[in-house]
């Protein structure tokens, strides 16, 4: 008897166990994980002063900060990585000249749909990615952009079914 519980218990656990897409171990497409994660440790070395803005349904708070955390500030950032392995093939890459790069996808369960790359002789100069989230009960859309040593942008819509719009932004700027 004692073996059965022990048994259930341990398949339960497993069962609960959710295990995220995991990123494929070459990359299909613009590594934009592996880019923030090294902006992260460069900033964190750099440590510049930053003029923060951060905007929530047109309050604003500003201050000149240094960010104690890179890897933190730029997570809405990272989480973008579209190199998952269910997500094979399911981006259009579009080369729009040497210096543009995007990757689009019209598959509605896929919260990326857009990231462009914008390079000035092999080096980034910024990237945009687009975001939409979209079910019956809630809608999102952000839009991110970042200019390294220049500016981080965050914008995010989101509304809930029965309650109004809800407009958050955060702003950083390099002093």
């Amino acid at each position: 008897m004692k073996q059965l519980i022990l048994g259930v218990f341990v398949l339960s656990l497993f069962s609960c166990n959710q295990q995220e897409d995991k990123k494929t171990s070459t990359p299909n497409y613009f590594d934009v994980a592996g880019y923030f994660k090294q902006e992260a440790v460069r900033l964190q070395k750099f440590n510049p002063t930053i003029h923060k803005i951060v905007s929530a349904n047109g309050k604003n708070e500003q201050k000149n900060t240094h960010i104690t955390n890179w890897e933190t500030e730029l997570t809405s950032f990272s989480s973008a990585d579209i190199n998952k392995a269910s997500w094979k093939g399911e981006f259009t890459e579009t080369l729009k000249n040497d210096n543009s790069l995007s990757y689009t996808t019209n598959n509605p369960k896929i919260p990326i749909k857009k990231i462009e790359i914008i390079k000035n002789h092999h080096q980034i100069k910024g990237i945009k990615i687009f975001k939409l989230t979209n079910n019956y009960l809630y809608t999102s859309t952000d839009t991110l952009l970042y200019y390294p040593d220049s500016l981080y942008f965050i914008r995010s819509e989101q509304k809930i079914k029965l309650l109004s719009k809800k407009i958050y932004q955060i702003k950083g700027e390099w002093k």
